[in-house]
């Protein structure tokens, strides 16, 4: 690719991991690497066997528990503050061609990362990689300095009738 965007997928439904997930597959069925790098989940997700599957692919979490509806722990903070770190060195290296921040607009609103940071890390992005930016409540700064934005909206949910997550499925 000589020019990569940024994308970004929020809103209350179901699938912006999935989204990401899927334009990785292609990607990488197009010949391309991707780094993907998980802010907040730390919990046993099916994707994190993609490397297994896909060449090209790379995972790492940067969260311990998912701590959503509690406030982080110190350990929360460290955790993701390493992984952005370990996200910018990724996507500045040059070394991949999609970069997925999986669940980073989380990462924001819980103060873990600030948007600031963001805006710099879009900034900064090498002109050819592709920046996808995932999670729920994304900053309308994100949302301005992106090219693409995707708001994934809730419309119906079986979890509402107690259906709980599934492998393979949502993990």
């Amino acid at each position: 690719m000589t020019k990569g965007y940024v994308q970004v997928y929020t809103g209350n439904g179901k699938g912006k991991t999935t989204a990401a997930l899927g334009l990785a597959l292609r990607s990488i069925c197009a010949g391309k690497t991707v780094y993907m790098g998980q802010f907040i989940k730390g919990m046993a997700y099916s994707e994190l066997k993609t490397p297994e599957l896909l060449p090209g692919f790379e995972i790492h979490q940067f969260g311990r528990d998912c701590f959503i509806e509690k406030d982080p722990a110190p350990e929360d903070i460290e955790c993701a503050r390493e992984g952005f770190k370990q996200l910018q060195e990724a996507l500045s290296r040059g070394n991949y061609d999609i970069v997925i921040a999986d669940e980073l607009n989380i990462a924001t609103l819980y103060k873990l990362i600030s948007v600031e940071e963001v805006l710099e890390l879009i900034e900064n992005k090498p002109a050819q990689v592709e920046l996808i930016i995932t999670g729920r409540y994304a900053d309308e700064r994100v949302i301005e300095a992106a090219d693409l934005v995707t708001e994934m909206q809730e419309v119906k949910h079986y979890y509402r009738i107690g259906v709980e997550a599934r492998e393979g499925i949502e993990f």
